[in-house]
């Protein structure tokens, strides 16, 4: 069931998200327009969201993936996002200069750098993934850029796919300053041991670091490390 409706129809309807005066829905999907004559067709009483979703400050007036923030803990969020469309390439490492080769790649797909030549908002955040290294020692690492359009271009760089996240809770630990590669890995390992005192189950050898700041923005950074739950 999508959470985002009382319909017993699975992703139909997702809420609408506010414009920036934050009055107003944008325009949804002819799906969800005429989710209400489906619902009354095959007998369905849908409630579907009045309100529109207006993104966190954090996240500096561009969209970001819509969630509900389920719970505030000591230390950590508990959010449950909806389901997201991203554009992904991996990189080697979760060094500086790998994430800046990966993310050009991604920029200039949203640039026009696509198979239909389309320019794409940029949006936040990016999202650096890590999946630790199992018995063959290998760490896998990506970087990805959200993409609030669904209708998302073929990449004509061979090295991005799209991806799509399944909707779910994500746990949530924010810390400011210009995060390095130690920082991420230290706030992941905190967030675990508030998990595991929390009595909350997370998948164990993954973790996601999110950043909303541009480089040259250097006062009032936010950032997050995100761990998922199975």
């Amino acid at each position: 069931m999508d959470l985002s409706t009382g319909c017993l129809v699975p992703s139909l309807y997702t809420r609408p998200l506010c414009t920036q005066s934050g009055n107003k829905p944008q325009e949804i999907s002819a799906m969800a327009r005429t989710l209400p004559a489906l619902c009354l067709l095959v007998g369905l009483i849908c409630f579907p969201y009045t309100e529109c979703w207006e993104a966190p400050q954090f996240c500096r007036g561009y969209e970001c993936p819509v969630y509900t923030l389920v719970q505030e803990n000591q230390g950590f969020e508990e959010r449950n996002y909806d389901m997201s469309y991203w554009i992904t390439t991996d990189i080697a490492s979760t060094s500086q200069s790998d994430i800046k080769e990966g993310f050009w790649k991604l920029y200039y797909f949203n640039q026009g750098q696509n198979s239909a030549n389309k320019e794409i908002a940029m949006t936040r955040p990016v999202l650096v993934s890590v999946k630790e290294a199992d018995g063959t020692g290998e760490r896998q690492v990506s970087i990805s850029v959200y993409q609030s359009d669904t209708d998302i271009p073929e990449p004509n760089d061979t090295t991005i796919r799209k991806t799509v996240i399944p909707g779910g809770i994500v746990y949530v630990r924010s810390f400011g300053g210009m995060a390095s590669d130690e920082d991420a890995l230290e706030n992941a390992q905190q967030l675990r041991e508030d998990l595991r005192a929390a009595g909350k189950e997370f998948i164990e050898n993954r973790f996601d670091a999110a950043g909303y700041d541009a480089p040259w923005d250097l006062i009032n950074r936010h950032n997050e490390v995100w761990v998922r739950s199975p």
